[in-house]
């Protein structure tokens, strides 16, 4: 009996080593599947970036081409490589472009329009992402139907103009951060990420609502918060229509409106407009890739949320 139990536990011994055996064979098999696949699947994704990359590239490389021939060379030959490189079309299009004062005009519409941008997105968002208002759910539809709707150009322009702030840049200003667009939106998506347990911790300790938002919120929303910046910039910087409609002082315009100064009546000088839109396109340009990873990092938090 002794020798029978003995050779049945030596059986099932074997035949559970065998089992597992078999278990690690498969999984070495799949480890080394899915390292064969890693290892072909960035190869895939290289191409596919380089094509984008291109597709993105081509564009400006082009511009680029155009901006540095002169006249003549374009009417020639528009499309061919330039033989003769004029840096001095960027000098021309700065000086009959009126770059300089609208340079500055931009700059101050640009970060007073979208910091306050960021601001109400930040009041607007927060409570509605907590849900310390009535109807969450109609803020978020809301926030979303704004993305959709068209912008009100004579309601604003009428508004401004019974508020004596018609021609004014204090006007303008107001009217492109009251553009929030995607802001309270994004930003409701990344404050869903943060534990509500800090808001009772907080609470518990005696902070204050406005204590605990400019304290905890703000801090740990920067990602967030730099995103609804940037993207605000980037729509205050391109503006041109809204500038046309609520300024009458050309001294006021945004850098984008000196494009209009290449315009002719029966011709258009397109080397030197070429230059001139890389010239209002080369500070967003420059600027993305420095505050890139604070994009990325928003736009990621906000769909984790």
């Amino acid at each position: 009996m002794t020798t029978t139990s003995n050779t049945q536990t030596n059986t099932l011994t074997s035949v559970r080593s065998e089992k597992s055996g078999g278990r690690s064979e498969k999984k070495v098999s799949s480890k080394v599947a899915r390292s064969q696949r890693v290892g072909k699947t960035p190869w895939l994704m290289y191409c596919f970036v380089v094509c984008i990359l291109v597709l993105f590239i081509f564009p400006l490389l082009y511009l680029l081409n155009t901006a540095l021939k002169s006249n003549s060379e374009f009417i020639t030959n528009p499309v061919g490589l330039v033989s003769s490189f004029e840096w001095g079309n960027f000098a021309e299009a700065w000086s009959k472009g009126n770059f300089g004062s609208y340079f500055i005009n931009t700059v101050v519409y640009t970060i007073c329009g979208a910091g306050l941008g960021t601001a109400i997105s930040l009041f607007m968002g927060f409570p509605a992402a907590r849900g310390y208002i009535k109807g969450t759910k109609f803020w978020n539809v809301l926030f979303t139907l704004v993305l959709f709707l068209p912008n009100a150009l004579m309601t604003q322009f009428q508004l401004l103009l019974r508020l004596h702030l018609y021609n004014t840049q204090i006007g303008y200003i107001l009217m492109v951060a009251v553009g929030v667009g995607i802001g309270p939106l994004l930003f409701t998506g990344f404050v869903s990420s943060i534990p509500k347990d800090l808001d009772e911790a907080a609470a518990i300790d005696g902070a204050g609502y406005w204590t605990y938002l400019f304290k905890f919120i703000v801090p740990l929303s920067k990602p967030a918060l730099m995103t609804v910046f940037i993207l605000q910039a980037v729509w205050i910087w391109n503006e041109i229509i809204m500038a046309t409609v609520l300024f009458s002082d050309q001294n006021k315009f945004p850098i984008s409106a000196g494009l209009f100064a290449f315009k002719g009546t029966y011709s258009n000088n397109w080397p030197l407009l070429a230059a001139a839109t890389i010239i209002v396109a080369a500070p967003l340009v420059l600027g993305y890739l420095f505050i890139q990873r604070y994009l990325v990092n928003g736009v990621l938090g906000a769909v984790k949320g």
